[in-house]
C-alpha cells in the first residue's frame, strides 16, 4: 500500500511538472518581451525607460483584468474534459472569442478618449508623457490579436500541450527583440523611436502570435476539431463564462492595478526612482513566473479531476503542487538576494538607478515569500471554480490595507518610495494568508466526499 501511494505521488508529480515547465517557458519568453522593453528603454536612456514604465503600467492592469477574464476558459474547458462533456469545448471557445473582439473594441474607444486625460494628470514632464501616451498607442496595434490568442492558448494548454504553446513563444520572442532594437534605436534606415519602438514591437508581435496560434489550431486535427463552424452567441454558456471570468479577472485586475497605482505615486520622487522601481518591478514579475506557473498547471490538473468530480485526486494535486512551489522558491530567491547587484546592472548603467533598485530588490523578496503561497493557491480555488474567494482577497489585501498603509508610510511618516513596497509586501502576505485559509476551509468540505458532487 505505501509502495502503491508512492508511486502515486510520484505519477502526479511528473503530470504536474510535465505541464508546469513548459508553461514556465511560455511565460518567462512572454515576460522576455517585458524585459527587452525595459532594458532596451532603459539603454536608451532614462526618460524613455520612465515614459515606457507609466504606459506599460497603464496597459498592465487592463491587459490583465480582461485578459483573466477571457481566461476563464481554462476552468471551463479542464471541466468539461474531467466530465467527459467534450462537446461543450466548441461552444466555449466561441464565447471566449466574441468576447476578445468585443473587449478590444472597448479597449481602443476607451484608449483614445481616456489616455491623453489620464496621463496629462500625472504631473509628468512633456517627453515622458510623449513617450508614455505613444507607447500605449504602439501597444494598442496588437490589442485585437492579442485577446483573441487568450482562448487559442487556453484550448492548447488545457488539452495537455502545453509544450506546443512554449515553442509558439519562444518562436515569437527573438523577433520581438529584433524588432526592439529595430525601432527603438533606429536601425535598418528606420527613425529612432526610443521607449515607443517598444510599444511599436510589442503591438506587432502579438498579430505574428495570433497568426502562428491560428496555424496550430487549424493545422492539428486534436484541436481544430474544437473550432467553432462560426461565432454566435450562447447565452447560456457566456453567462456561464461570464459568471467564472468576471471575478477572476477582476481579482487579477485588483493585484496587478495596485502595483501599477503605485508606479505613479512614485512619479513624484522623479526620474531615477521611476526608472530604478519599473526596473526593479520588470524583473520580480520575471521570477513571479514560476509561482505564476504552478498556479496555471494547478488549475489544469485540478480542474479536470474536479470536473470527474475525483475531489481526493484534487486535493492530492494541491498539496504536491504547494510543497513543491515552496522548495523551488528557496532555491531562486537564495540566488535573487546574492545576485541583486549583478541583475541592477543589466537594466541600467545610471549608478544611481542601480542602488536603488538593489534596495528594492530586497523588499520584493519579502512579497515573493507571500507569492509562493497566494499564487498556487489562485490556481487551485480556480479549478475548483471558486473564483470568488480571490477576488475578495485582492480587494481585501491590496485596496483595504496595502495601498491605505503605503500611502500613511508616504505621507504621515515620510518613508519616501520604500513606503510602497513595505505595503505591497504586506499586502502579498495577508493575501496568501486569506487564500491558505480558504483552501483549508474548501479541503474541510470535500472531505470524505469521494465522487459525490459538490458546490465549492
Amino acid at each position: 500500500m505505501v509502495a502503491l501511494f508512492k508511486a502515486k505521488h510520484r505519477e502526479k508529480l511528473h503530470n504536474l511538472i510535465t505541464l508546469m515547465l513548459p508553461i514556465l517557458g511560455t511565460q518567462l519568453a512572454h515576460m522576455g518581451m517585458g524585459f527587452f522593453d525595459a532594458s532596451m528603454s532603459g539603454q536608451a536612456g532614462n526618460v524613455d525607460l520612465a515614459g515606457a514604465a507609466i504606459g506599460s503600467n497603464a496597459w498592465a492592469p487592463v491587459n490583465t483584468g480582461l485578459g483573466g477574464v477571457l481566461l476563464a476558459a481554462t476552468p471551463l474547458i479542464a471541466n468539461a474534459l474531467g466530465a467527459d462533456e467534450r462537446s461543450k469545448i466548441s461552444t466555449i471557445l466561441q464565447q471566449g472569442l466574441l468576447l476578445a473582439v468585443a473587449f478590444s473594441l472597448l479597449v481602443l474607444v476607451a484608449g483614445v478618449i481616456g489616455l491623453p486625460l489620464f496621463f496629462g494628470q500625472m504631473g509628468l514632464t512633456p517627453e515622458v508623457y510623449s513617450i508614455a501616451l505613444w507607447y500605449c498607442a504602439g501597444v494598442g496595434l496588437g490589442v485585437l490579436p492579442l485577446f483573441l490568442t487568450v482562448p487559442l492558448r487556453s484550448l492548447i494548454d488545457t488539452l495537455g500541450h502545453t509544450d506546443l504553446t512554449m515553442k509558439l513563444y519562444l518562436t515569437a520572442l527573438p523577433i520581438n527583440a529584433l524588432l526592439n532594437y529595430v525601432l527603438i534605436f533606429g536601425k535598418l534606415g528606420l527613425p529612432r523611436l526610443g521607449g515607443v519602438g517598444a510599444g511599436v514591437a510589442t503591438g506587432l508581435t502579438y498579430w505574428l502570435m495570433l497568426g502562428m496560434f491560428l496555424f496550430t489550431v487549424k493545422r492539428v486535427a486534436k484541436f481544430r476539431q474544437y473550432l467553432p463552424k462560426s461565432l454566435t452567441v450562447d447565452y447560456r454558456q457566456l453567462r456561464e463564462y461570464l459568471r467564472i471570468g468576471i471575478p477572476l479577472g477582476f481579482s487579477i485586475f485588483l493585484e496587478v492595478a495596485v502595483f501599477c497605482v503605485v508606479a505613479f505615486f512614485m512619479a513624484k520622487f522623479g526620474t531615477d526612482t521611476i526608472a530604478a522601481f519599473q526596473a526593479a518591478m520588470n524583473f520580480a514579475a520575471l521570477v513571479y513566473m514560476i509561482p505564476l506557473s504552478f498556479s496555471m498547471a494547478l488549475t489544469i490538473v485540478i480542474g479536470v479531476e474536479y470536473g470527474a468530480k475525483r475531489f481526493d485526486e484534487a486535493k492530492l494535486y494541491s498539496r504536491l503542487g504547494l510543497q513543491l512551489s515552496v522548495a523551488v522558491a528557496v532555491f531562486y530567491m537564495s540566488l535573487e538576494f546574492f545576485g541583486r547587484g549583478f541583475i541592477s546592472q543589466i537594466y541600467s548603467s545610471d549608478a544611481n538607478v542601480q542602488h536603488l533598485m538593489q534596495q528594492f530588490i530586497i523588499f520584493a523578496l519579502v512579497w515573493q515569500c507571500g507569492d509562493t503561497i497566494a499564487a498556487p493557491i489562485q490556481g487551485i480555488l480556480r479549478g475548483y471554480k471558486d473564483v470568488d474567494a480571490t477576488f475578495w482577497a485582492s480587494v481585501l489585501a491590496y485596496w483595504a490595507i496595502c495601498l491605505p498603509v503605503g500611502l500613511l508610510l508616504d505621507y504621515k511618516f515620510g518613508f519616501g518610495p520604500f513606503a510602497y513596497w513595505e505595503s505591497l509586501a504586506l499586502g502579498v502576505i495577508c493575501s496568501a494568508a486569506f487564500l491558505l485559509a480558504r483552501l483549508s476551509w474548501l479541503n474541510r468540505k470535500l472531505s470524505g466526499k469521494g465522487k459525490s458532487s459538490c458546490n465549492a
